[in-house]
């Protein structure tokens, strides 16, 4: 071919011409969704985390949803509560509440102790808790600052503050402190103090959504629960595109301009590629083979296209060859090349090791990209992580994992082989083969419900110790993990643990005691206080691991909707399960909780253990190092003298986490 054919040209030129600027003005129907605020009554407009009424649940985050009663009362539900909702400020993420049993009224139908998501809110300062007295005995001598008679239930009874006397029951409704020190100071009234309610901060993401709004996208989550930008022209990890959400206002100079340059583009590619051609022509005639090198050739391209076609047939046996791949690199320059001295392949000697990424190899489908089996040239079985976007961000946590992966070196932790260059056209990280799933594969997921008994409690004891010391380890080498969570926690053909996916982890600073950080990992397993401070630390490890001594002793998922509204967080759950001494009510009994004697004292020792990491305040919890030694003491039957007690949750005033 001497030339490209005019006709493409002009035909590819005028498709262009006329789809640009439609294409450049797509509106995606979940940016426009996420884009309408949640109006209700005199309320500010809503957004996110917030959703409800005409904003779907992608457009908010869990525990985030509003209803508009009556079509003029803003209320939320945190806890088995409603609350209507008084007020928003963006600015300071607080968001003003009272009771709705409460509102204008002090003898509501049930009387329960207000409670809150610690996952998701936490009390502002300057909040006092009042404790309502109902169904007092007051002495003839003594009058409180205020009693009220009350109807709850058809039963008289009265209402007393401060409830320091003998009642039948309390209730704490939260206030602001300084209608709580004008109501002590009959200032005002208990009605009026109750009604001008509380403040809560919430927690959700910062940076992301800020750059989100300011590309002029829309905040929402995916189907995971992680947050994401949704754009004009689709979603988006972080952020839109420059183009996006601004080319409906675009002038068409600007258009035709932009098109102008493509066309050019296009033009000089056009020459370049004739160019390459002709190049290509002479160098074939010059070098042409002789009838053996060709007919060598021929039988090799041959060979290839049966194995490859072996494979695309549907065979399930992944340990068969794979044919070697013509390399840019001889044997003897191989595996020179590399960051952080782990070896560089090319995108194509990768593409040849998954079948160019066949879906039939595909291991896993995370938040940050899909890992798919493969062989290399050499014969090793690797997994090959395609991360999902080649932009900065996610160069960024390229270059992350492979520097902190070759500085690591333990048996508990996956092991890298290497990575494809970060200029490559994909970003794709070399990992060892393992096996044999994931621990949340054999606990709740598709390995869970197969005829196999499920693992046994020794078993799961060993990969909670296994995994521990790959942690402890790590914090040892001043790297906090970040993302601990049973789909991150590989297990071989004999079930030992492999901990994998560092694309979030964080290299610690040397006597530094944290580090100030976005809030980031999985839902159900974030460490809170990581949440309201912003200072990651070890402990926040602690925190996750916590979650996945839950799920061993359980079997349950950390973040389930499909259960109770109070139940939906697993760690929350365990907390409450553990504190009131209803272990029985948790465990997974297939394991031998309540037929081994044996079983059921290691269980409650590791429940202890997970009830301590658990701890809303890090300072409470263990280390990964004291974690593995009490769980080896279990292992080694060495405390099965001890005296099995639950520890009571440690909490401030309120069940508020201390300041930062």
């Amino acid at each position: 071919m001497d030339a490209f054919p005019s006709s493409y040209f002009v035909t590819f030129s005028l498709l262009i011409l006329i789809n640009a600027p439609t294409s450049l003005c797509t509106n995606d129907e979940r940016y426009k969704s996420c884009g309408k605020a949640f109006m209700c009554g005199t309320l500010k407009p809503m957004k996110y985390p917030f959703w409800g009424k005409d904003r779907p649940n992608y457009c908010g985050k869990l525990g985030y949803k509003l209803d508009c009663v009556n079509n003029s009362i803003p209320v939320i539900e945190i806890k088995s509560l409603n609350y209507r909702v008084l007020d928003v400020s963006y600015q300071d993420k607080t968001i003003m509440l009272t009771r709705l049993d409460y509102w204008g009224e002090i003898c509501p139908s049930r009387l329960v102790n207000t409670t809150i998501d610690f996952i998701s809110f936490n009390y502002t300062a300057g909040t006092r808790n009042l404790t309502l007295g109902y169904g007092c005995h007051l002495p003839s001598s003594q009058a409180p600052t205020f009693e009220h008679s009350c109807t709850i239930n058809k039963t008289n009874t009265n209402v007393v503050y401060p409830s320091s006397i003998p009642c039948n029951e309390s209730v704490i409704v939260p206030v602001f402190e300084n209608n709580a020190r004008d109501l002590d100071q009959n200032r005002t009234d208990l009605v009026t103090a109750l009604d001008k309610g509380f403040a809560l901060q919430w927690y959700v993401e910062g940076e992301e959504c800020k750059n989100c709004i300011k590309s002029e996208g829309s905040c929402g989550i995916d189907p995971s629960s992680r947050f994401i930008c949704y754009c004009r022209d689709g979603p988006s990890i972080d952020e839109c595109h420059k183009h996006q959400g601004s080319s409906s206002k675009k002038s068409v100079s600007t258009i035709v301009a932009v098109v102008g340059a493509i066309l050019a583009a296009i033009g000089i590619g056009i020459g370049i590629f004739v160019c390459r051609q002709r190049r290509k022509r002479i160098a074939i005639r010059e070098l042409s083979p002789s009838h053996t090198e060709t007919k060598a050739i021929l039988t090799t391209v041959s060979n290839y296209q049966v194995n490859n076609n072996q494979v695309n047939s549907g065979s399930s046996n992944f340990t068969s060859s794979i044919p070697s791949y013509p390399s840019s690199k001889t044997s003897n320059d191989f595996g020179k090349s590399s960051y952080f001295g782990a070896q560089v392949f090319s995108y194509e000697e990768l593409e040849v090791a998954t079948d160019n990424f066949n879906n039939s190899r595909e291991l896993g489908d995370g938040g940050f990209g899909a890992v798919y089996y493969g062989k290399l040239i050499d014969g090793r079985e690797v997994a090959v992580k395609r991360l999902y976007e080649n932009n900065f961000k996610r160069v960024e946590q390229f270059m992350n994992e492979v520097e902190i992966l070759t500085k690591l070196n333990h048996e508990n932790l996956v092991k890298l082989y290497g990575c494809s260059s970060k200029h490559s056209k994909e970003l794709l990280l070399v990992y060892e083969y393992i096996p044999n799933g994931t621990v949340a594969d054999h606990l709740h997921g598709k390995l869970s419900t197969s005829t196999s008994a499920p693992i046994s409690w020794p078993l799961r004891l060993n990969i909670a110790i296994e995994t521990a010391e790959a942690l402890a380890y790590l914090h040892n080498s001043d790297v906090i993990h970040r993302d601990v969570k049973t789909t991150n926690i590989l297990l071989d053909k004999t079930f030992k643990v492999k901990v994998a996916d560092f694309g979030l982890s964080r290299l610690f600073p040397n006597d530094a005691t944290h580090v100030s950080t976005a809030p980031q990992g999985t839902p159900g397993y974030v460490d809170p206080e990581y949440y309201q401070c912003y200072q990651l630390t070890d402990k926040s490890d602690v925190y996750s691991f916590g979650v996945v001594l839950i799920e061993l002793l359980s079997s349950l998922m950390a973040v389930d909707t499909s259960r109770h509204r109070l139940d939906i967080n697993l760690a929350n759950m365990a907390v409450v399960k553990i504190q009131n001494h209803l272990l029985g009510e948790l465990v997974d009994k297939s394991v031998g909780f309540e037929s081994d004697g044996v079983v059921r004292r290691m269980m409650t020792l590791v429940a202890e253990l997970a009830f301590r990491c658990l701890q809303q305040e890090k300072d409470l919890r263990p280390t990964m190092k004291e974690v593995v030694e009490v769980l080896r003491g279990i292992q080694n039957d060495e405390m099965n003298a001890q005296k099995l007690e639950v520890v009571d949750i440690v909490v401030d005033d309120g069940g508020r986490l201390k300041d930062c």
